[in-house]
């Protein structure tokens, strides 16, 4: 009988324990991804459990962070980057104090920098071959007639990428130059996807898809080898460095104005940038860890960098970034 009671409290209290954590939200893009085990180490260190919500790509979340900030969603937010940070400011979505940053190979502005990568056109090695179509040596060659119906990007107006490759034209090109090549780019026959996941994997032919060119990521080609478990030991897509197609892209991570969990949504921002999850980022979501002195796995070797990349100012992105969507839409979808 007295085993049997020590039994039955020892159930009473593990589960008055579980119920007594503490819930942590976490807001991110739909490209998240981290070990279970990295999350559950927080969990068990802070005594909390995370709730993490995917809200869609990157812009998505932005525009659903600033709808609710009068009730959020969360606490804690991952995924914002340089092209949206102003936004997101001037929104008063961020709490106004952040958690102090490590020291970083590529920081963002007000809040701690957890990652950067470069946005760039992928192209598929097996199409351009078996067309024998020589790749595009500019971002001009593209509204060429031999260049139709091949170019497949997600919308700046919904998605994190398709708005950096926009900054990047802008800043490569001038505005009325960029604006003139997209005009051009319509009559070409472009595609506009939702988001880079639709674009990636069902517009991109590499995945059965009709578009041999498409705008993601330098750091692609290397996860294509690591999730092909030995059947490549060279990537069957690469990267195009083209002047006005390059941006360098940084996420960072921020509490939220009105957190119910302030103090222990800057421990969560501040773990993003712990050692256990920045060894991580690269094999999970394929961007490159923003705290100095980070490893990266071997496959980076086929993840090349390019010597340099096109932008706006801070200031022009801040103060133009809403008429410059507006008028791409204008542009390319109406």
């Amino acid at each position: 009988m007295k085993r049997k009671l020590l039994a039955g409290l020892a159930v009473l209290f593990a589960a008055a324990g579980a119920w007594a954590q503490t819930e942590v939200r976490l807001a991110v893009h739909g490209s998240f991804s981290l070990p279970d085990q990295a999350l559950a180490a927080f969990e068990r260190q802070h005594d909390a459990k995370v709730a993490v919500i995917k809200v869609g790509s990157g812009n998505e979340m932005i525009n659903k962070l600033i709808l609710s900030k009068a009730k959020p969603i969360a606490d804690a937010v991952y995924g914002l980057d340089n092209a949206g940070i102003g936004k997101a400011r001037q929104a008063g979505i961020l709490a106004a104090g952040q958690p102090r940053s490590r020291p970083l190979d590529a920081a963002m502005p007000a809040i701690p920098a957890v990652d950067y990568a470069y946005v760039v056109l992928n192209y598929d090695k097996k199409w351009f071959e078996r067309h024998k179509l020589p790749l595009p040596r500019s971002l001009q060659d593209l509204t060429k007639p031999q260049y139709k119906n091949l170019l497949v990007t997600p919308s700046p107006t919904t998605s994190s990428p398709g708005l950096a490759f926009l900054l990047a034209n802008i800043g490569g090109m001038g505005e009325e130059g960029a604006f003139k090549w997209w005009a051009a780019m319509r009559g070409n026959g472009v595609k506009i996807a939702k988001s880079w996941s639709d674009a990636y994997y069902t517009d991109f032919t590499h995945n059965g898809g009709a578009y041999p060119l498409i705008v993601s990521y330098a750091t692609s080609p290397a996860a294509e080898v690591f999730y092909s478990k030995g059947k490549y030991s060279e990537p069957p897509t690469g990267n195009l460095f083209l002047k006005g197609g390059v941006f360098r892209q940084v996420e960072g991570a921020a509490v939220l104005n009105g957190a119910k969990q302030p103090e222990l949504a800057a421990k969560l921002v501040q773990w993003l940038q712990s050692k256990e999850v920045q060894q991580a980022i690269p094999s999970e979501m394929w961007v490159y860890p923003a705290v100095k002195g980070t490893p990266l796995p071997e496959v980076f070797k086929f993840a090349r960098i390019p010597e340099s990349s096109d932008s706006p100012s801070r200031a022009e992105i801040d103060s133009k970034q809403k008429q410059w969507i507006s008028r791409w839409a204008k542009t390319v979808l109406r």
